[in-house]
């Protein structure tokens, strides 16, 4: 029997993309040997396109690759003498070929997820190894996505796996009582790897679309959990509009963003893994930024958002996870609902406060408050500000076309 050579590359990519996470955690709950998981997983999705287009495309894809891998990973200990204590912890499952489907063994994914994310290491660190480990990404397309050189990249994983060795970083789901924290630091790893794709959407992988997939691994994962649900919302109606927030290359602000190019589709499946977390009653940062977006979303036009409501969520927001960059937000709803001095009014604290010092946006929304009120020349003050701090270059042509407005 022979598969089509492009029906078994898009299962090949398609199992790559579902099961890559799987098959490394499973070897690395046996081995605790990462590199070794790693290449196994390689040469087990290496073996698919050998063998694939004879044989076809197995039912279960992902117990075929994870079987696989672990053949590679007995035959690579039995020829290293050191390998031999890990080796018998695999004879077990190496005399078993038949694996069960790897949906039904999920833990192994969990407590790599914890393990990448473990607040001992830099959050640097976390973020290129949850890419690498779980997304499998390689080095040289991480190194690209967040601007660093690949042999520093490189650096920064190698230095993680071996703090994980030397400091015993326990490869499990936290206790009950450690969860919250530890789940919170990978969401943020999450929303990072978001963010990332989201600003740069050219990148050479989809950070964005890793993020969502990642999400929602999360979700099947702990299904009891309501912030991820929350993040997953978050994410969903963000990239709702992506394609809409730069016009040749300059930022396009929402209220000037064409809402009919909006996925609707995104909207609406954002807005009920939104309700779905809030049925469990435990409310969240992330769930309250997804509020904050579905408002967005969900309003026909710029007149008819609801920023009384978007200001109360703000509030709240910044009640449960203080920050001055909610403050700016809040500010910013607060003008549009209560008109610009009362927004004026909140910016001018912060800004006498100085914890946003540096920060492009808070002159940014000076300026764009002065200019709502008519007064030209400091508004103009505040952009020159902005521009001078802005991080992008589609900001950058974003503040440089107001000032021009002027």
């Amino acid at each position: 029997m022979t598969a089509d050579a492009d029906v078994v590359r898009a299962a090949v990519d398609a199992a790559y993309r579902e099961e890559w996470g799987q098959v490394v955690a499973t070897l690395i709950g046996l081995t605790r040997d990462w590199d070794l998981a790693e290449d196994c997983a390689q040469e087990a999705f290496a073996a698919a396109l050998a063998t694939w287009p004879r044989d076809g495309v197995p039912a279960r894809p992902g117990a075929w690759l994870t079987t696989t891998a672990k053949h590679r990973a007995t035959d690579r200990l039995r020829r290293d003498t050191a390998g031999q204590a890990k080796l018998r912890q695999l004879a077990v499952l190496a005399r078993a070929p038949e694996q069960p489907p790897v949906e039904d063994i999920p833990d192994e994914r969990l407590r790599l997820i914890f393990t990448c994310c473990h607040p001992a290491l830099p959050f640097e660190a976390r973020v290129a190894l949850t890419l690498r480990t779980l997304a499998g990404l390689s080095t040289a397309e991480i190194a690209r996505a967040f601007l660093v050189a690949e042999p520093s990249m490189a650096q920064r994983i190698v230095r993680a796996k071996r703090k994980i060795a030397e400091a015993g970083i326990p490869y499990r789901v936290p206790p009950a009582e450690l969860l919250p924290e530890r789940l919170a630091a990978v969401l943020a790893v999450l929303y990072l790897i978001f963010n990332q794709g989201y600003d740069e959407p050219d990148g050479a992988r989809d950070l964005a679309g890793e993020a969502i997939h990642l999400a929602r691994v999360l979700i099947r994962l702990l299904p009891d959990e309501p912030e991820p649900r929350g993040l997953l919302a978050l994410m969903l109606l963000h990239e709702a509009r992506r394609s809409t927030r730069t016009d040749d290359g300059v930022l396009v602000p929402l209220e000037r963003q064409d809402r009919s190019r909006w996925d609707r589709t995104l909207i609406d499946e954002g807005v009920a893994v939104l309700d779905d977390a809030l049925t469990r009653r435990r409310r969240g940062p992330y769930q309250l930024q997804a509020a904050i977006a579905a408002c967005h979303a969900t309003a026909p036009g710029p007149a008819g958002t609801d920023w009384p409501q978007i200001a109360a969520l703000y509030a709240e927001l910044g009640r449960l996870a203080p920050s001055p960059v909610v403050e700016l937000n809040r500010a910013v709803a607060v003008a549009m609902a209560d008109g610009v001095p009362a927004g004026l009014a909140l910016v001018d604290e912060l800004t006498a406060s100085g914890r946003l010092d540096g920060y492009h946006l808070l002159p940014a929304t000076r300026a764009d408050l002065l200019r709502r009120d008519g007064r030209v020349d400091a508004a103009r003050t505040a952009y020159e500000e902005a521009l001078a701090l802005a991080p992008s270059e589609a900001e950058r042509r974003y503040l440089t076309d107001r000032l021009r407005t002027l």
